[in-house]
């Protein structure tokens, strides 16, 4: 039984479970990474639009959890995903 057994039997859109696993290949021990929209879009070979439909789909469904992040003068850098298993 594979760990993500939950996530093949859902009814996600294909673009969501690729993105979920994307992530999931990416977190740390505690299930967050940060890679930013266009990096998943450019190593997925989605677009960009495609991958933030995918990442409301998972947020939807409480499988992701995403928080801005900035820099120390107050730019903004990536989303921080936090990834929930079901």
């Amino acid at each position: 039984m594979s760990r993500l057994d939950f996530l093949y039997r859902s009814d996600l859109p294909h673009r969501a479970v690729a993105v979920y696993v994307y992530l999931f290949d990416r977190a740390n021990k505690d299930g967050e990474c940060w890679p930013a929209i266009p990096t998943i879009a450019r190593d997925l070979k989605l677009s960009e639009s495609t991958v933030r439909r995918a990442l409301h789909d998972l947020r939807r469904e409480g499988l992701v959890e995403s928080e801005q992040r900035y820099r120390e003068k107050g730019g903004k850098s990536s989303l921080l995903f936090k990834l929930r298993t079901l």
